[in-house]
């Protein structure tokens, strides 16, 4: 029995990169050689064990074969009989195909210690084109290293794989996992760029698609193209350090955009939406968890009002942060709001603008916040109001409060 670590802890070690999580593949053993060594079984659909000490993850060696299109239609086989080097063979990318031994010795029979010094990205084998989950791993590692280049040839077969249908074969649990580790990479846009370029976005989602080529009023936004925009959006995004649900709403928050009828453009007017219509059926296809879509749907319909609140009066900026649910979600408005700032700073020239925004909103809240509720109610009651009245008591005393502390803009105010 012989054991290597493989995998992306060898090439983040190689890449001078901070190592995560290890994992080994064991070559000359039986399922039963390991589970007497105390190893846990954990693999469902091919051998994988625990460590009984580190709780690492120990594959047995295996092949691949392919019997049926998408995900899950492979045959695998795993026995002592099979080599190292075949069950490297069975990986997406050569960076990903290089073990090491025991005494530190690299094994590398495709050229991934190559690949990775001329910042290549490149399928191992043929075999590639037999997972379509491999496009989005591979789009994926290009907004992990966004100064590697696709191998030509890599890109050929992924365009053939797109071609052959092999996308539409993709389960929405898988979709979503590799969408929701590109979206908190270094570079987000590389993965959708890499994506439309094969053309399984307009499978995937074409509610992004086709956001390319849609124009924008220039003094709004000086990269005029919708998808440009999107994509400086989620760049900020990660520039920002923002969180998933934070990332998802930007990649949402214009999808309604693509659908503006061409005599209105470049005006797109109702766009927020159907932004959060569309945000909704890509939730429902993906099954997005809910924390991204409901903070999504908030960011789509409310981001315009957002950027314009310093024209808002004391009841718009009410109304506003009761539509965010800011009164029983406070916590989320921060995330609302950092959705918000990736937007406006995801425009040419805008990149190192401060987003005032943040500052008016979250003072207004606190001082929504200040009122005390529960004496408002006693006094409301006591003059007889009930049920919805004593709401709208609650509802004057924070517009009272927020006005008090001059953060409108005055009763003329331009209010939604």
């Amino acid at each position: 029995m012989q054991v290597y670590e493989v995998g992306g802890a060898v090439r983040d070690a190689l890449l001078g990169r901070p190592v995560q999580d290890r994992d080994w593949v064991v070559v000359g053993a039986t399922p039963q050689d390991l589970i007497d060594a105390g190893y846990l079984p954990v693999g469902k659909d091919f051998p994988v064990f625990l460590h009984p000490d580190t709780r690492e993850e120990y594959a047995l060696a295996r092949t691949e074969r392919k019997t049926a299109p998408g995900y899950h239609g492979f045959r695998v086989h795993a026995s002592p009989e099979v080599t190292l080097e075949e069950d490297l063979a069975r990986r997406d990318l050569t960076l990903n195909a290089i073990a090491r031994a025991q005494d530190g010795t690299l094994i590398d029979p495709y050229g991934g210690q190559r690949d990775l010094q001329a910042r290549v990205l490149r399928h191992v084998t043929d075999a590639f084109r037999e997972d379509p989950v491999r496009i989005l791993r591979l789009a994926r590692f290009a907004a992990r290293f966004p100064d590697f280049q696709i191998a030509p040839e890599t890109s050929a077969l992924m365009r053939e794989m797109v071609d052959a249908d092999e996308a539409d074969a993709l389960v929405a649990e898988r979709v979503w996992q590799e969408l929701a580790r590109g979206l908190c990479e270094a570079r987000p846009s590389r993965m959708f760029e890499v994506l439309r370029a094969c053309g399984a976005l307009a499978r995937l989602l074409p509610e992004v698609d086709r956001l390319w080529g849609v124009p924008q009023r220039p003094e709004h936004h000086p990269e005029i193209d919708t998808g440009v925009h999107l994509m400086m959006v989620l760049d900020m995004s990660a520039r920002l350090q923002a969180p998933l649900a934070v990332r998802f709403a930007c990649l949402a928050h214009d999808l309604g955009k693509g659908t503006t009828p061409a005599h209105l453009l470049p005006r797109h007017i109702g766009h927020e939406d159907r932004s959060a219509r569309l945000m909704q059926d890509i939730a429902e296809r993906l099954r997005v968890p809910t924390d991204c879509r409901e903070l999504a749907e908030v960011v789509a319909r409310e981001h315009g009002n957002i950027h314009r609140s310093a024209e808002f009066s004391a009841p718009a900026l009410v109304r506003l942060l009761e539509r965010c649910d800011a009164f029983r979600k406070p916590e989320r408005l921060g995330d609302i709001l950092l959705a918000c700032e990736c937007d406006a700073r995801g425009r040419l020239g805008k990149e190192g603008d401060p987003y005032a925004p943040r500052a008016r909103l979250l003072a207004a809240l606190a001082a929504a916040q200040s009122v005390d509720t529960a004496d408002v109610s006693q006094r409301a009651r006591a003059a007889g109001a009930e049920g919805r009245r004593i709401g709208e008591w609650v509802h004057a005393a924070r517009i009272a409060a927020v006005a008090a502390a001059g953060l409108s803009a005055g009763p003329t105010a331009n209010d939604p």
